[in-house]
């Protein structure tokens, strides 16, 4: 089957824009996708025909309790859990973190220890370094191998000790795009006696998570990354959540996943985020005959990766190829199953900033900066006031947009 491309991006209304006789290149996807026009459409109409708050007897009511309750089951069949109650639903990943954070480490002890990484981006790296501060607690750091670009399992290893009670993980870098074995470091970690958190966030829009597989015990994502509504997502072991101490209040429901998520949820952006798997799904379905949902969600990213994977070496081969830039992350066309399509460089005459303004004022939309990389930019050295270029591709990008942002960077080192 010869991928859809054009299919594809005619359900994306933005990738149609122009600025003047302009197209808009939309290669700023680490931070946000776009979202197809079925998403806004299920947001658009939730909001004109059954706009209510929860518990009610009426029909609008009624309706929305529906919404909120399939969005977490969505949600469950996304993520390959066992129950909608193990998804927890908030404003954004690293609000999510920073409030199960408290709940998390309630019973820590002064002196017990939590590993963090080198990789990570703020958001699972903040809350834990807030928690410990609040709690006397003992951080230590996990460094990646500048290598393999990744966290190796030898290096976990030698941070653990019988103090360690969580270790926070990154499932593929937002600065570097690599992606880490989680399901192996899970094993290291809990071996030693240790809790895991995910931060799959990088992740999500581009591999497959599986949260049985992995056997970590928290994982979290954010589905405006994956073409959905500004939500962030936590999903954990029910058995772990049931037994955490919320912090809410006194009339809220001691259900799960209700004692984790504080006051009136952004119903139309829950009807937004099952259209958001049922997109998935809908892909998936029209590529075979699968025996579940879960079937076809995977379907569908098998697809999508068959065609990022040759567009990432080509970004990748073709950035490599103008004098003065570098790349940060793994560049072996070989590995590139190891990595998401997010992609930064540095040049070394031309600072992100003015790179980055340049490609925007041809209408090549990408970031520039630490992007909340903060750890990692300071680990390889890279000044923080600068941070770096990043260029992320999604499924729904062409080849003519790879090989645009390549020579307009080519034309712009001319210049430098």
């Amino acid at each position: 089957m010869v991928y859809p491309i054009a299919d594809i991006r005619a359900r994306f209304p933005a990738l149609v824009r122009t600025d003047g006789d302009a197209p808009r290149s939309y290669l700023d996807n680490p931070a946000g996708t776009q979202v197809p026009s079925s998403v806004a459409q299920a947001i658009c109409d939730y909001m004109l025909s059954d706009c209510a708050n929860l518990g009610g007897h009426f029909a609008t009511s009624l309706a929305s309790d529906q919404v909120v309750l399939q969005a977490h089951r969505d949600m469950a069949d996304f993520l390959g859990a066992d129950s909608g109650a193990e998804i927890v639903i908030g404003q954004s990943m690293t609000m999510l973190t920073f409030h199960l954070s408290r709940s998390i480490c309630r019973d820590f002890k002064p002196g017990d220890e939590i590993v963090l990484t080198r990789m990570d981006h703020e958001g699972n790296i903040g809350p834990w370094l807030e928690i410990a501060k609040d709690r006397d607690l003992t951080i230590r750091w996990l460094d990646f191998d500048l290598d393999s670009w990744q966290i190796e399992p030898e290096a976990l290893q030698g941070v653990l000790s019988p103090r360690t009670r969580l270790v926070c993980l990154n499932y593929a870098s937002n600065l570097t795009g690599s992606v880490n074995d989680i399901a192996t470091l899970t094993r290291i970690a809990q071996a030693g006696g240790a809790q895991v958190f995910v931060d799959a966030v990088q992740l999500a829009p581009h591999h497959l998570v599986d949260v049985r597989a992995l056997g970590c015990d928290y994982l979290a994502c954010s589905s405006y990354k994956f073409f959905g509504p500004h939500l962030g997502i936590l999903w954990g072991k029910r058995d772990l959540l049931a037994g955490l101490h919320p912090y809410k209040g006194r009339c809220t429901s001691d259900d799960l996943p209700d004692r984790f998520e504080l006051g009136t949820p952004q119903i139309e952006l829950l009807a937004g985020l099952s259209a958001t798997i049922d997109y998935f799904a809908d892909y998936g379905r029209a590529l075979g005959d699968f025996a579940s949902r879960r079937d076809q969600i995977a379907a569908a990213y098998d697809d999508f990766r068959n065609y990022e994977e040759p567009l990432t070496n080509k970004l990748i081969g073709g950035l490599q190829d103008v004098p003065g830039v570098a790349i940060y992350g793994i560049t072996n066309p070989n590995r590139v199953h190891e990595r998401v399509p997010t992609v930064s460089i540095r040049h070394r005459s031309i600072d992100p900033s003015t790179l980055a303004k340049s490609l925007a004022d041809q209408g090549i939309f990408v970031w520039h900066g630490h992007n909340y990389a903060y750890e990692p930019t300071r680990f390889l050295g890279i000044p923080e006031d600068e941070g770096v270029v990043r260029i992320g591709l999604a499924h729904y990008n062409t080849e003519s947009e790879v090989n645009r942002v390549i020579q307009a960077v080519r034309e712009m080192s001319k210049s430098g």
